[in-house]
């Protein structure tokens, strides 16, 4: 697989939001399952479905512990990169925020106007 390729498999796991809310409730530590569907609201069914999957792509890893098995994330680094594009993205929308409150305060659409063609 190539590298392009394979990053895609990993936003495109990361894409979906109850995985998302899975990975951010494990945080640094190795979680049962009960835990996770606690944290997240979402059903066991659900839970267990997108805990395979991402064990599955090695994002996770399970951990037997007596008739349970806790899951943790498979690279603690994960969470560091999905902080820091939360934090990228709220930056973005920030901005976005202001640029379209001052573009609406001077009148102007918040598009990007396009430029003529100077007849020759």
């Amino acid at each position: 697989m190539d590298e392009i390729k394979g990053l895609s498999e990993v936003f495109k796991l990361l894409g979906e939001p109850n995985r998302l809310r899975i990975l951010l409730s494990l945080g640094l530590e190795c979680r049962p399952v009960s835990a996770v569907i606690a944290a997240t609201g979402l059903s066991q069914t659900n839970v267990s479905f997108h805990l395979r999957t991402l064990r599955e792509a090695g994002l996770v890893r399970g951990e037997p512990n007596g008739p349970f098995v806790f899951y943790c994330l498979a690279d603690p680094e994960l969470l560091t990169l999905i902080e820091q594009v939360r934090h990228w993205q709220s930056g973005r929308v920030e901005s976005a925020e202001e640029n379209g409150a001052t573009s609406s305060r001077a009148g102007r659409s918040a598009a990007p106007r396009r430029r003529q063609r100077a007849s020759g």
